[in-house]
């Protein structure tokens, strides 16, 4: 049975897009988590369903914790088409730098937290102290701030 299960996680790790030594990783420690509830095991109808749903939610996690790979000037340059193309792209880059700039420091920091290093609501909320509905509600103004800023320009 525990060949069946470690191949299932295998398995579902590789289907969500996970490459072979990461849905191996995944694996192993789906097998570890089995051993460390291996004495609850018998009261589940379907232990294939936990091993899909552990590798599922590990990969997931992995996933989450990944750096985020950052394009820099070079890559932008090949990927656009022409010299006024790269001009408008770098004018609208620092456009929409000075408007972040601009934001109160409160909402520049949920965004930055948010957006580019992907924390949630809750971990925001424990990192500055703050309830999660005010994360909530500061993120909704800052976004909304900039959704006017963008509207405002593109009239």
């Amino acid at each position: 049975m525990v060949r069946t299960w470690r191949e299932k996680a295998l398995s579902v790790s590789i289907h969500y897009g996970a490459g072979r030594d990461e849905a191996e990783d995944i694996a192993q420690d789906v097998m570890l988590r089995l051993w460390q509830m291996h004495q609850e095991l018998e009261r589940y109808q379907s232990v294939e369903a936990i091993v899909s749903l552990m590798a599922r939610q590990l990969l997931h996690n992995h996933q989450r914790r990944k750096p985020i790979e950052e394009l820099n000037e070079a890559t932008v340059a090949t990927l656009t088409t022409s010299p006024h193309d790269e001009l408008e792209c770098k004018e609208n880059d620092r456009w929409l730098q000075s408007r972040l700039d601009s934001l109160p420091t409160t909402q520049r920091t949920l965004l930055y937290m948010r957006q580019v290093e992907r924390r949630s609501h809750e971990e925001i909320a424990t990192l500055l102290g703050i309830e999660t509905t005010s994360v909530s509600t500061l993120l909704a103004r800052a976004r909304r701030t900039l959704l006017e800023e963008i509207k405002r320009r593109n009239r």
